[in-house]
C-alpha cells in the first residue's frame, strides 16, 4: 500500500463512525477502511454511500456484482473482484464463469452468462471504457430494467469505478496480503 493503514492512534474518530464500520463490515476492518479512514468525512460519506449501493437497491444482486465485476476487471482493481465475485456467486452466480471474466469484453458476448448479465456487462464497459452510453445499449438497458432499476445499476458501476480508482491508486492490498 501506498501510504500506512490508519490506525486509532494516528488519528481519532468519531466513536459512531467506526462502530458503523464494523457494523457493515461483520466486525473487521478491510484495508480500504483503513485507507478511508485517514479522511473522517469521506469514511462516513463512503460508508453511507456503497452500504446503499450494496444492501438497500431493489437491483437483482446478481446483476449488481457482475456489473461490479465487470469495473474491477477492467481497471485493474484486483482487489475489488476479489471481494465482489463471491458476492456474484452467492447472488446465484456460476463460479465456473469466473475465468471468463478475465477479458470482459468477450464475455460480455458469452452465452455462458445470461442475457441481463451480458447487458449489464457491456453497460459497465461503456460506462468504464467510453463514459457515454451509446443510443442503442441504452435502448436494451430500458427495454430489460425499470427506471429505479436503471438508475441504481448506474449509480453501482459509477461507485465502484470511484472505488477502483481508489484501490488502484492507492495499491491498496488485499487482507491476505496483511
Amino acid at each position: 500500500m501506498r501510504i500506512p493503514a490508519w490506525s486509532p492512534q494516528a488519528a481519532a474518530r468519531d466513536p459512531k463512525l467506526l462502530e458503523a464500520i464494523l457494523a457493515r463490515r461483520g466486525g473487521k476492518y478491510l484495508n480500504l477502511d483503513l485507507m478511508l479512514l485517514w479522511s473522517e468525512p469521506l469514511a462516513r460519506g463512503w460508508n453511507a454511500l456503497l452500504g446503499a449501493v450494496r444492501r438497500e437497491f431493489a437491483l437483482d444482486a446478481r446483476v449488481r456484482e457482475i456489473a461490479i465485476c465487470t469495473v474491477a476487471r477492467l481497471t485493474g482493481a484486483e482487489y475489488e473482484f476479489i471481494h465482489h465475485w463471491p458476492e456474484y456467486v452467492k447472488a446465484g452466480g456460476d463460479d465456473a464463469l469466473r475465468a471468463k471474466l478475465a477479458d470482459p469484453l468477450r464475455a460480455a458476448q458469452d452465452a455462458a452468462f445470461g442475457e441481463a448479465e451480458r447487458i449489464a456487462m457491456r453497460y459497465a464497459i461503456a460506462m468504464t471504457r467510453e463514459v457515454k452510453v451509446d443510443d442503442a445499449l441504452f435502448a436494451e438497458v430500458r427495454r430489460r430494467w425499470s427506471e429505479t432499476q436503471i438508475v441504481e445499476l448506474t449509480a453501482a458501476i459509477a461507485a465502484y469505478n470511484m472505488v477502483a480508482r481508489m484501490l488502484v491508486a492507492l495499491q491498496v492490498e488485499d487482507e491476505g496480503a496483511r
